[in-house]
């Protein structure tokens, strides 16, 4: 749960930011002590909504690699490393795809792939990943992140965080305004503090809320991928091996902004809305119906 609350305030703060810095330049008026101008109103939420995940999407790949320390294999320094490249070259082909770069970082069982574009993408594992699995098993894994890349799935995931953002802070100033002349009849011809402490908070708890849909969307996701895997080796057995493997290991934490690339980490309870993969079991029953 406290992965995911950072995730949502990293997220949260670069819509502050963006919107602070409009707000700065004239931009951001669309809401006066007189009114509120929805068409202006409506671009102005646009543009930091997915300014915000744009901008965190182009910087995935290099925050990716800081975060996580991940070393990029540029020259293969044994065996291993030169199976593991010419492995998601492999793959890569028979999806069609530019080769990712290949990286491995320190850590317990755990795989992401990041990027913002398919064909300069980057697929990392961690040493953890690569010791406690056998190949076949590793190869399973590399297929689910081959998979997110073909299926553009960091770019739909960008697009749909950038359209909850949009209606955040659309909402948040419409409830700000409400609050600020309605119920505590502030005057002027600008909105009062109550406006401003109002839509802080409702950025924030509808945030929270938005980030319930991306975590849905992110699950629905890892089934794909899986299934991706699965047609590229040619068998779903060997990602439901590794996928068993992995709930059988404590899954390697990833750094907040990089939580939803995971290739395992799931909720319970509440925490299961916010979740960003589906539990072990459903996903491995999900490779067994397609036998």
């Amino acid at each position: 749960m406290k992965r995911i609350v950072l995730f949502l305030a990293t997220n949260l703060a670069v819509v502050l930011v963006v919107s602070l810095v409009l707000n700065l330049l004239g931009v951001g008026r669309a809401v006066t002590g007189q009114g509120i101008d929805v068409g202006a109103l409506a671009m102005f939420s646009l543009v930091v909504g997915f300014t915000g995940s744009f901008i965190s999407l182009l910087l995935s790949k290099p925050m990716a690699k800081w975060s996580t320390g991940a070393r990029v294999i540029d020259q293969p320094a044994n065996s291993t490393e030169m199976w593991l490249v010419d492995t998601v070259r492999r793959l890569s082909e028979r999806t069609g795809i530019g080769m990712p770069e290949v990286a491995v970082y320190e850590g317990e069982p755990n795989a992401f792939a990041t990027g913002a574009f398919k064909n300069s993408a980057l697929v990392a594992v961690s040493t953890g990943l690569l010791q406690g699995m056998d190949r076949e098993e590793v190869e399973a894994v590399l297929g689910h992140e081959v998979a997110h890349i073909a299926n553009g799935d960091m770019v739909t995931l960008t697009l749909i965080q950038g359209v909850v953002n949009t209606f955040v802070v659309f909402l948040a100033r419409v409830v700000g305004y409400f609050v600020d002349k309605i119920l505590l009849r502030s005057e002027g011809e600008r909105p009062g503090i109550g406006y401003m402490v109002t839509v802080f908070v409702c950025e924030i708890a509808f945030g929270i809320l938005a980030s319930i849909i991306v975590a849905w969307f992110s699950r629905k996701r890892e089934f794909r991928a899986d299934a991706g895997s699965a047609k590229l080796l040619g068998s779903p057995v060997p990602m439901q091996h590794a996928l068993a493997r992995l709930g059988g290991l404590a899954p390697g934490a990833l750094p907040q902004s990089m939580a939803a690339s995971g290739i395992s980490g799931s909720g319970g309870g509440w925490g299961a809305l916010f979740s960003t993969h589906p539990p072990m079991e459903q996903r491995i029953a999900a490779l067994q119906s397609l036998r």
